[in-house]
């Protein structure tokens, strides 16, 4: 056998091993984030989808959507048991986040997260609810408030993105949404990424303000760096400005109150680009700015945030629990 055909066999076998290897490493990854963060609701099947959703308190409803990269429990750590005091409060895992199937294999839209979470809800009896959506779930909420506008009583975009935006995607996210490169790099990330280097990055998302007491070890940030997760986040990421893009023109329809709450600090969804627009463009918005506040504001601003909920629920007629 010619000598540069025993290098190349040599050359496939040993990546044929390194791949194996790295899916055994990922799988084993996955195994330990799932069994220190388990599912903490029900499940709620929706045709094939398997929807997670956890309910608490007694009320008028209020549904809580997490951001990109996240799961329930960013809102399980303190906004969802306080708003419990006076509301029924259900969150959901979004598509291919958390505990929640993903919808399809090329990232659903925003749309398609709004019309399953909304079916999932009323499949929970939730007729009438106050919806709040955090960055990347507050499009989702926009999506909700404008293809099931008989299903929402009020709408609370929370540093959400509203409106098209000039700066380009992130190479991350270019590279792991590639229909190629994507599946090829995202076995690695799993595998050899330590909880740590995830959790630091979470941390990073508070800035300029402090990250809570005991969010790291609550939130699941393991959870992230499953390959599904990885996939079905960066996907979702790269399709959000088309989906924006040509969402906008329908908030013109918006017959719902509207409680827009952003941190003037923001440096991952601009006050200026997004909030300040919306409000602009929907004649009963009201626009809460905190300032100093970050990209976090449901827990370094969590009264803010709870009054503009009551807010929302009062100008929607309904009345919660005293």
């Amino acid at each position: 056998m010619p000598l540069a055909i025993k290098i190349t066999l040599g050359i496939l076998v040993g990546l044929a091993v390194l791949w194996a290897y790295t899916q055994h490493r990922a799988r084993l990854h996955e195994a330990r984030a799932e069994a220190a963060f388990p599912p903490q609701g029900q499940f709620v099947q929706v045709g094939d989808h398997r929807v997670h959703a956890l309910t608490m308190g007694d009320g008028p409803d209020v549904v809580l959507i997490h951001g990109a990269s996240g799961n329930l429990r960013d809102m399980t750590h303190s906004l969802a048991p306080r708003l419990a005091d006076r509301y029924r409060v259900t969150v959901f895992d979004r598509p291919g986040l958390g505990y929640t199937d993903r919808i399809n294999q090329t990232g659903a839209t925003i749309r398609q997260q709004a019309e399953l979470l909304s079916d999932a809800a009323r499949q929970l009896g939730i007729e009438n609810p106050v919806v709040l959506g955090h960055s990347y779930g507050g499009a989702v909420a926009l999506a909700w408030a404008v293809h099931r506008p008989d299903h929402i009583a009020a709408l609370v975009p929370l540093s959400a993105p509203a409106k098209p935006w000039d700066s380009p995607l992130s190479t991350y996210y270019k590279v792991l949404s590639h229909p190629v490169a994507g599946p090829l790099v995202i076995p690695f990330l799993t595998a050899f990424v330590r909880d740590a280097r995830v959790e630091r990055e979470v941390a990073s998302i508070f800035d300029p303000n402090t990250v809570p007491q005991g969010y790291i070890s609550h939130v699941g940030a393991p959870l992230t760096l499953r390959r599904q997760s990885l996939r079905a986040n960066a996907v979702q990421r790269a399709n959000l400005l088309s989906e924006i893009t040509a969402l906008q023109d329908d908030y013109d329809r918006f017959q719902i109150p509207l409680e827009i709450v952003h941190g003037t600090a923001d440096t991952t969804v601009g006050l200026t680009i997004h909030a300040e627009p919306l409000a602009r463009q929907v004649p009963q918005a009201n626009l809460t700015r905190l300032p100093g506040v970050g990209h976090m504001p449901q827990h370094v601003a969590e009264d803010r945030v709870v009054a503009a909920i009551d807010r929302a629920a009062a100008r929607a007629g309904l009345h919660p629990t005293p």
